[in-house]
């Protein structure tokens, strides 16, 4: 298509840490899942980021984790793809966040949560720039043997997801 280039940006994410990318509609997006993630897991670290796409169009900031926040901040400068939004958290799963995410009003659309390596792919036309997916961890190797379901197993167990 004429005038569409094509990009894969990496996203940064700290040893330790779990990105979540998504997008909302909103300028109090940022507020709205500071709340949403305090709310969840009091003990919680974190920084986000999202990409306003109408007046100014800034990146707003929010987090309790100064540098989460400018990581976060990094990764949506090298996005700048409109109303997308990036946290950046340790000290929590994204399970133990996502569904208070997903009830906050203005989130439209989750694309990852996660600690493995991010590639995003972005689209830019005229207009601006747009997130097309993203590409979350590594190809498929294979399919689990019956010895790779008992170590699923134990671990969920040992990190206490699932009952003894």
């Amino acid at each position: 298509m004429e005038g569409v280039k094509i990009e894969v940006v990496e996203m940064s994410i700290p040893a330790g840490c779990n990105i979540i990318l998504g997008m909302a509609h909103f300028i109090k997006t940022v507020e709205d899942l500071y709340e949403a993630l305090v709310n969840s897991v009091p003990q919680i670290r974190f920084g986000i980021a999202f990409c306003e796409s109408s007046g100014p169009c800034l990146i707003r900031s929010e987090g309790n984790d100064e540098e989460l926040k400018k990581i976060a901040i990094e990764n949506a400068r090298k996005l700048s793809a409109g109303h997308v939004f990036v946290i950046l958290m340790k000290n929590a799963w994204p399970i133990n966040v996502l569904n208070a995410i997903k009830m906050v009003p203005e989130v439209t659309r989750i694309f990852c949560a996660t600690a493995n390596p991010v590639q995003v792919i972005v689209c830019e036309t005229n207009q601006g720039k747009g997130v097309l997916g993203v590409v979350d961890g590594y190809k498929t190797k294979g399919i689990e043997t019956t010895e790779d379901v008992q170590k699923r197993r134990k671990f969920l167990r040992e990190i206490g997801y699932k009952l003894s």
